[in-house]
């Protein structure tokens, strides 16, 4: 393999770059720029065609302005660092009017699974052009307001699966054996060797409830402890080793002695588990959530407790969660805490199932490259609300070569002439396509397209054509 070339001063020479008034700014007409800052130290690696790729953006990388909330991993950080971004950096989530406040400057933002981007929120980001969730649920964010507004949200739906399934193994030993009881007493100085309701967990039976990341990596770690594995999920799923589906969440819960949930938060999975699900379990059984808080009922799940039906739970989410650490879970919290807290053998833990340096480390550099993949070349692949388009890179060889990006409303008509309007192919088709790949998400369409041999003096009326044309959510031009 030939080795990365740093092409140094070349670049910057030979290569333009567009200011972030295309696509990063409101006001189209400001002057085209080209930053040295854009293309110093690049180091480019060879494609699959021979030529070196050609780093492409609209804009100063110094123009960037990136905020990161929730004391993102310092891996995230570094990445988005190195493009020469200005990235700020917050240990917490904001409260509403302050994250207003700040996000109405920036083009990207990041955030984990406190911060909330709703669409009152959004309204006011009118730079923004990505929100990167460094997490795995993207439920904090209003995803259908962003798509129609041109916003990609990207995640991390496989990063953390591991750490969040070692949890769960974890937990079904300590509950199994009461460990959380026997330590606490031990911590109060009480010496109590008891038996009497603990067990091994050889030749139990785990029901996973969602067969997804998570529930089927957990499905392997239990099977090699000797556990028996069934799982429900709302599609026909292969099992892994000797896991088997079955037809009902009912059946489930009658069949299993331990029971973990691994789904999203939905309509469809509000308060998935209640008194009546309670009920269709078997006695002294266990229930084990860590995915999302609203899924379970809290106090039919004290309830169940209090009776001896539920022999043990472990919590890692609920309902309301604080926005920071400190002495906040109470029932000012949730009005149900201190009932929750007064229960025995039941696991408490503070949203952390995914919270390993390991996950941390690998989630800041996935959703991070997403990030830079999206700003520096309008590549969507992974984005969970927009259409997953991506084009191969731009290369030396084609250095007057502009690739351009344009999201629209996914409506009849949009690339004919009407009778009062431009079409698409009507701009587009002035130039050379060079390629071009679009795709469509429910209301949302995606078009990406390279077209070789633009002119600088060019660009600016190319894109303030597109800008023109009724079906526009956003444009962006590369150069």
């Amino acid at each position: 393999m030939i080795a990365a070339l740093d092409i140094g001063s070349k670049a910057k020479d030979s290569l333009s770059t567009v200011s972030r008034s295309l696509g990063l700014s409101n006001s189209p007409s400001a002057s085209f720029t080209s930053p040295s800052s854009s293309f110093s130290g690049g180091h480019l690696t060879r494609s699959t065609t021979g030529a070196y790729p050609r780093r492409i953006k609209p804009f100063a990388t110094a123009d960037i302005k990136i905020l990161l909330l929730e004391n993102i991993n310092q891996t995230g950080r570094d990445n988005l660092n190195k493009q020469g971004y200005q990235v700020e950096v917050l240990k917490t989530s904001l409260p509403e009017d302050q994250l207003i406040e700040k996000i109405r400057d920036v083009h990207v933002i990041g955030i984990r699974s406190k911060t909330k981007l709703t669409a009152k929120v959004l309204r006011e980001a009118k730079n923004l052009i990505v929100v990167g969730c460094f997490c795995i649920g993207t439920n904090q964010v209003d995803l259908q307001y962003a798509a129609k507004h041109g916003i990609a949200v990207f995640n991390s739906p496989f990063s953390n699966s591991r750490s969040v399934a070692e949890l769960i193994i974890g937990e079904i030993i300590c509950l199994a054996r009461q460990l959380g009881d026997r330590s606490n007493e031990m911590h109060r100085g009480t010496w109590n060797k008891v038996s009497n309701g603990c067990w091994e967990i050889r030749g139990k039976t785990l029901g996973i409830v969602g067969y997804g990341h998570i529930g089927s990596q957990l499905s392997v770690l239990a099977e090699s402890m000797g556990m028996t594995v069934i799982y429900y999920d709302v599609v026909p799923l292969m099992g892994l080793g000797t896991a088997k589906q079955v037809a009902s969440l009912k059946a489930l819960l009658e069949a299993s002695d331990f029971v973990t949930l691994h789904v999203p938060e939905l309509p469809e999975t509000y308060q998935m588990i209640g008194q009546k699900e309670f009920d269709h379990m078997r006695a002294g059984s266990y229930l084990i959530n860590a995915s999302r808080g609203k899924v379970v009922d809290i106090p039919a799940l004290v309830d169940a407790m209090r009776s001896g039906k539920v022999a043990g739970a472990a919590l890692d989410v609920y309902p309301s969660e604080p926005a920071g650490n400190g002495d906040y879970f109470t029932n000012d919290l949730n009005d149900w805490a201190e009932n929750l807290r007064s229960l025995r053998n039941l696991i408490l833990t503070p949203h952390i199932g995914g919270s390993t340096e390991e996950a941390q480390s690998a989630i800041g550099i996935e959703v991070s490259e997403a990030i830079v993949r999206y700003v520096n070349e309008g590549t969507t692949l992974g984005a969970v609300n927009l259409p997953e388009v991506s084009l191969r890179s731009l290369t030396l060889d084609e250095p007057n070569h502009v690739r351009v990006i344009y999201i629209h409303h996914n409506i009849p008509g949009v690339l004919r002439k009407g009778e009062y309007s431009v079409g698409l192919n009507e701009v587009l088709g002035d130039h050379n396509v060079d390629k071009q790949m679009t795709d469509s998400r429910g209301d949302v369409a995606y078009l990406m397209a390279d077209i070789s041999d633009v002119n600088q003096s060019e660009i600016k009326e190319l894109y303030e054509s597109l800008e023109n044309l009724s079906s526009r959510i956003m444009t962006r031009v590369l150069y």
